[in-house]
């Protein structure tokens, strides 16, 4: 299973299989540190860093610098609360920077210096809110010295004696970004030109473990893809929803979807792995990447081989045409496999499925994005998408609480609860509703999240409750269970 944090997750390996599996990994340079526990988490980036022709430089040795910075250090090993970090270096934000506890966005001043805007207090869980900005530009070389200052400010400061209350946003909520502001520079004046500065020298050695593959010089456009896309619907469908652009000519990022009718999101089977280790070996250099969307990316794909990377994805159920429609939801393993869960996540993930089986009707409502959580957590994202929905309990009943107007990007916001929460077999048949609504509603150009920010709740709520039976319906308001990884 891959996760929002990009990683990877065994969900039922033996306690006792547990010491061989981490010496297996740890022989091919992977490990489980720092993947639990109140202490900084993965460091998370845009999945197309590196070959994103909307980027600024590649943000992957700037998340180097801060995994080795981060790992064991002694001074942030019990913090409040977990931590979490995400780097954006593109023009369009694809790693969610502001919903997290530390969110860097690299920039350039007037004088052509890299540096970066800080966002802080970040996170979703039982209290979501979108990080505020304390920096408008930090130079590079002190990128650590800063985070430092920050992670001591929490570290001292954050709450422990109420684990509900503990992240960094509830600091910087009771502060106010302005103050928490003005002491993270007081601490720094301290941390200041250290020996945590980060020299170019430094710098140089991380970059190039990150050194470019060996592109070839290729024709922006091949004849024979072209041709391909003339004649083939359901290949030129496929290279429309999951191939993006790359920033050098001939050579496309291509995005293997794990959400295929009858499967869990995320999930990838033992045959379907190694299938894409060997597209991963014979089509872009031995290199896998794991979206938060929870897909596989092949970052360097010839444009001439992606008809054959097709034709291969597809006989192994990898290649449903489906990037950024309803169908590609994020969505947490729920009560069927985690003990926080309130309600399972993974049948309604299959209903809505069900639901919006035809791709033709899919492309026709367009660029959406639908989350689910089995919990106040928020695993699944459910806060930043354009339908979110919250599995809840309610007297040891499966209740789903939706959102709508949540979104992702460089507009990120937090969706609003429309009503009271719904029974399980009643959430297809609401989310259609929705979807009439915006296609009802909609004008030529307009996506579902425009049409909601045009138009507002209303419409939307009226038609999710019209001729409900309201004994059936009820708000549910989060128990501690809930909210204890909040």
């Amino acid at each position: 299973h891959f996760t929002t944090r990009q990683n990877m997750q065994l969900n039922w390996p033996q306690f006792e299989e547990t010491p061989e599996i981490l010496a297996e990994l740890a022989s091919v340079e992977m490990h489980a540190v720092q993947t639990s526990g109140n202490c900084v988490r993965n460091i998370t980036t845009d999945h197309f860093a590196g070959v994103a022709p909307d980027e600024l430089e590649d943000p992957r040795p700037y998340c180097e610098l801060l995994r080795q910075w981060s790992t064991f250090h002694p001074e942030f090993a019990f913090l409040p609360r977990k931590f979490k970090i995400a780097v954006n270096a593109a023009a369009t934000d694809r790693a969610v920077i502001r919903a997290h506890d530390i969110g860097l966005d690299l920039v350039s001043d007037e004088r052509g210096e890299t540096g970066f805007r800080v966002f802080v207090g970040g996170g979703l869980g039982r209290t979501p809110i979108l990080g505020k900005p304390i920096s408008d530009f930090l130079p590079r070389r002190h990128l650590l010295s800063y985070l430092d200052a920050i992670l001591r400010l929490y570290n001292r400061y954050g709450r422990r004696d109420n684990m509900y209350k503990a992240r960094i946003k509830i600091l910087v909520q009771a502060l106010g970004a302005e103050e928490f502001a003005r002491q993270v520079e007081a601490e720094w004046a301290q941390l200041r030109d250290g020996e945590t500065t980060v020299t170019d020298a430094e710098f140089a050695r991380l970059a190039d473990h990150f050194a470019p593959p060996a592109w070839l010089t290729l024709p922006a456009e091949d004849p024979a893809h072209a041709a391909r896309l003339h004649t083939d619907k359901a290949f030129a469908n496929w290279v429309r929803r999951c191939v993006h652009a790359h920033k050098t000519p001939g050579y496309a990022a291509v995005t293997l979807s794990l959400k295929a009718p009858g499967v869990n999101p995320g999930d990838i089977t033992e045959q379907q792995m190694i299938a894409v280790a060997d597209l991963a070996d014979r089509f872009s250099f031995g290199e896998l990447r794991v979206s938060h969307e929870q897909n596989v990316v092949l970052a360097d794909v010839e444009q001439r081989d992606l008809y054959d990377v097709w034709q291969i994805a597809r006989s192994h159920r990898l290649a449903t045409a489906n990037i950024g429609l309803l169908t590609d939801m994020i969505c947490c393993p729920g009560g069927d496999l985690c003990a926080l869960a309130n309600a399972r996540s993974l049948p309604i993930a299959a209903a809505v499925h069900d639901r919006f089986d035809n791709l033709d009707y899919l492309y026709d409502i367009g660029d959406i994005s639908l989350n689910i959580s089995g919990c106040m957590n928020s695993c699944g994202h459910h806060h930043v998408a354009n339908i979110g929905i919250l599995g809840v309990d309610k007297n040891n009943e499966e209740w789903y609480q939706i959102t709508v107007g949540g979104q992702q990007g460089n507009a990120a916001a937090i969706g609003k609860v429309i009503g009271p929460s719904f029974y399980a077999q009643e959430v297809p048949e609401v989310i259609e509703a929705l979807i009439t609504v915006y296609l009802e509603q909609r004008t030529a150009s307009e996506r579902f999240i425009d049409t909601w920010q045009r138009l507002g709740v209303e419409p939307f709520k009226a038609r999710a409750y019209a001729g409900r039976d309201r004994r059936r319906t009820a708000k549910v308001e989060p128990t501690e269970r809930e909210v204890v990884n909040a």
